[in-house]
């Protein structure tokens, strides 16, 4: 079994195992070259947790392309609330964001949720990113947070890839949601390290109240369980113009235990080599093979 586990994140559906490595295997070894570990991991010691086929519609011909989705098939409460999201994290980490005059309207009306995609699709975080795909990226995460099929699938894909070899699990996006939930679904498995990159999970209400198992509140805060034992060391990594990852500090989530960092990733924000390619991330995987 392999001693890393990588597992992909949003809007990954058209791709598969061995194409998403392509790209994550190499970053990933620059990343421990910089953290002075050339050679310790191997390609062969790297597989990719691939469940975006989860969310690829079944029975039919599938386009290249995604749907053509278009303002009006954002759906009320989570679609447009995680838009709104981001649309607010967009406008603190880049100037030339329009900021929403507030919130509660772009939950409630058509006409704003098309101003905010117009400003999302204008910002440096969203450059280049179709409209009709930033809103299958909302639909994901909807169906992943409340349609229990597509969430076992895409643990069941994490848990199958994470044997009695596997020390280290890193997680990009919506996989670091996945990736926690199915080493808290398992109970003493023998993972080191956790890294998660470009995480969602502490966006409260949208996606920490929602986790599994249900975060629990500690003298007045939500605090979600650790995800392992004592030996496991959770490394967590934001670029501050990351929009998915709104909440940069996860500590006051689950706990000091959990090491924070911030890096710089440029123009790529959000984008998963760029994080990997990173020493400090090198450095969190080296943690768990030692």
């Amino acid at each position: 079994m392999a001693r890393v586990v990588a597992v992909h994140g949003i809007g990954q559906q058209l791709l598969g195992e061995d194409t998403l490595l392509t790209g994550w295997w190499p970053a990933m070894a620059d990343g421990l070259r910089r953290a002075g570990a050339d050679g310790v991991v191997t390609r062969s010691d790297v597989v990719m947790a691939f469940y975006g086929d989860v969310f690829r519609p079944s029975g039919e011909v599938l386009a290249v392309e995604d749907p053509s989705y278009g303002a009006a098939d954002v759906e009320e409460d989570l679609e447009r609330e995680l838009l709104a999201a981001w649309w607010h994290g967009a406008a603190e980490s880049d100037p030339g964001v329009v900021p929403p005059d507030a919130a509660d309207t772009l939950v409630a009306t058509p006409r704003s949720v098309q101003a905010a995609l117009r400003a999302l699709s204008g910002s440096r975080f969203f450059a280049g990113v179709a409209l009709r795909a930033m809103v299958s990226d909302l639909k994901q995460v909807r169906r992943y947070l409340t349609d229990p099929g597509v969430r076992d699938a895409a643990r069941e894909r994490v848990l199958d890839a994470i044997g009695e070899d596997t020390r280290v699990v890193v997680a990009h996006s919506l996989g670091s949601v996945v990736a926690y939930e199915a080493l808290c679904a398992r109970p003493g498995h023998r993972v080191r390290a956790l890294v998660t990159i470009g995480s969602p999970l502490g966006i409260p209400h949208l996606i920490l109240h929602r986790l599994e198992p249900k975060p629990v509140g500690l003298g007045g805060a939500v605090c979600g369980v650790w995800p392992g034992g004592k030996q496991l060391a959770w490394t967590n990594i934001a670029d501050e113009g990351d929009v998915v990852a709104l909440v940069k500090d996860l500590r006051p989530c689950f706990g000091d235990g959990l090491h924070g960092v911030r890096v710089d990733n440029g123009a790529r924000a959000h984008d998963a080599t760029a994080y990997l390619t990173d020493a400090l991330c090198g450095h969190a995987v080296v943690r768990g093979l030692g």
